[in-house]
């Protein structure tokens, strides 16, 4: 019986897909009809044409700086509910964007699950890609709520599952990625970190992460993810291909293949309001950021008093 109840789970699961909308066929009100307004993720297709390979962000990165994350081969191995710290707690070096290159082609980087996140490109050649600035005319996207972060990392790389209280936009630069996707509905099957988890791990550890694994699941722990499987949408995002993630909507994503993989993506204010308004997901961010308060602000009066201040500021930054 519990054999079959787990197929019908995958059959279900498979039915599920995310609409692939060729960008020739959208108009900006069009977009915001049929996905924005009703908060529905869609991938475009022919809007990006791009082939950030190693070589070509060597080019336009090469000396520049950024912080490289250093999650460690193990990292997945381990129960979440033992974890100290979501991605942007793990130990951080900054690192000129070539010797990083180093550590993929030499495959250290994937040896030991080093990966360049969420870093700004703001100041670098590739913020003036026609390519990406385009976007935002195109889809009708206004009130960017970040600058172009790019992603850069082995494959096998794996961002765990959790939503955003912003809209997101994900662009695949190079390689392919596979991204699982749960609508803001599952919430409670999901099994987010509590609420009570910033008052003594501030912001290393934030109540909008989910302590599941859904490619791994341990049903004896937590019972109800079985019934969030059932909504489950999984993604393959190709190069050259946009993924509209909706405020709320949890997603993980894998980075494909055994190659060097790229993405860049960027956040927006909800649109229209209503949907921010009556959202528990974004509600819910706020009540765990405000709930962090005391312990960032503790953590930065020690900062100040140590001998280290600067070392120890840097990490409150790294995290924030």
């Amino acid at each position: 019986m519990d054999n079959l109840i787990k197929l019908n789970l995958h059959e279900s699961t498979q039915e599920k897909e995310i609409a692939r909308v060729d960008a020739s066929y959208l108009t900006a009100t069009s977009f915001f009809e049929q996905y924005q307004k009703v908060g529905k993720p869609v991938i475009v297709i022919g809007l990006l044409k791009c082939n950030w390979n190693l070589e070509y962000l060597c080019q336009n990165l090469g000396e520049q700086e950024f912080l490289l994350r250093y999650y460690g081969n193990t990292r997945y191995e381990y129960d979440k509910r033992q974890w100290k710290n979501i991605g942007s707690g793990v130990e951080g070096q900054k690192m000129p964007f070539n010797k990083y290159a180093e550590l993929l082609r030499d495959r250290q980087a994937h040896k030991h699950d080093i990966y360049l996140a969420k870093c700004s490109i703001k100041n670098t050649t590739l913020d003036s890609e026609n390519v990406l600035n385009s976007i935002e005319e195109r889809l009708g996207l206004h009130k960017a709520m970040s600058d172009f972060n790019i992603w850069v990392g082995p494959g096998g790389h794996i961002e765990c599952l959790h939503f955003d209280a912003v809209d997101g936009t994900l662009m695949q630069m190079y390689g392919s990625k596979k991204i699982v996707l749960f609508p803001p509905s599952q919430m409670c099957n999901l099994y987010p970190f509590p609420l009570s988890i910033h008052l003594r791990h501030g912001l290393k550890l934030r109540s909008w992460f989910s302590q599941v694994y859904p490619e791994n699941p341990d049903f004896e722990a937590f019972p109800n993810l079985e019934k969030a499987l059932q909504h489950k949408y999984e993604v393959i995002l190709n190069q050259g291909e946009l993924l509209y993630i909706p405020a709320g909507w949890w997603h993980e994503v894998t980075a494909l293949g055994n190659e060097m993989v790229c993405s860049v993506n960027r956040f927006w204010h909800i649109l229209p309001t209503h949907r921010a308004i009556f959202s528990w997901s974004v509600w819910r961010t706020y009540l765990g950021n405000l709930f962090a308060i005391p312990y960032v602000l503790s953590s930065v009066i020690v900062a100040l008093c140590s001998r280290d201040r600067e070392q120890k500021l840097k990490k409150i930054r790294q995290m924030l």
